[in-house]
């Protein structure tokens, strides 16, 4: 609705401002929430220089890591964390290269993702204030590709669109 909102109030093909930030793939660590170092990054922000947060320390977050009750890895989006409804996780069976753009609809908000190596999911951010005066989520999509069990540790790759009102999830400046 927001996107919508935004096409009618703003001029050019898709309404938005141009995109000023390139999508690029990087690698991350994340930590258990429980069992690790409080110095360990245990949460990820799409939005922002510091990607890497310490749950603990910061609420402004989109997913964490940590291990359920039968020992599997889950991802929690914000109100799985007990921080209320604002980010979503999904699960895809796409493969990570292969995803385009992020869908608007399919987003779990209060429940665990549980992954495992190769999972590949496509997450939501919590609502970011853009520059140009509308709040909407920003998007991501990752790829688990190693779980330590011992370390407590998940590493994924990810490739986060910062660009308010943009989907598109290739690598270079998005097209929508």
């Amino acid at each position: 609705m927001a996107l919508a909102l935004l096409t009618a109030a703003c001029g050019g093909e898709i309404g938005l401002p141009a995109p000023a930030i390139s999508n690029v793939v990087e690698d991350f660590a994340l930590y258990a929430l429980s069992g690790t170092p409080v110095s360990a990054p245990s949460a990820f922000r799409l939005d922002g220089a510091d990607k890497l947060v310490r749950t603990d320390r910061s609420t402004a977050f989109d997913f964490a890591f940590n291990f359920d009750t039968l020992k599997r890895a889950v991802l929690l989006p914000t109100g799985a964390a007990g921080l209320g409804v604002g980010s979503g996780l999904q699960r895809t069976a796409v493969a990570f290269d292969s995803i385009k753009i992020a869908p608007t609809g399919g987003y779990v908000f209060d429940q665990p993702l549980v992954v495992d190596s190769g999972t590949v999911a496509i997450v939501r951010s919590r609502p970011i204030n853009c520059l140009f005066g509308a709040t909407v989520p920003l998007y991501a999509k990752l790829q688990v590709l190693a779980i330590d069990t011992t370390a407590r540790r998940l590493d994924f790759k990810v490739l986060v669109n910062e660009n308010c009102g943009y989907r598109g999830l290739e690598p270079g400046l998005p097209k929508q």
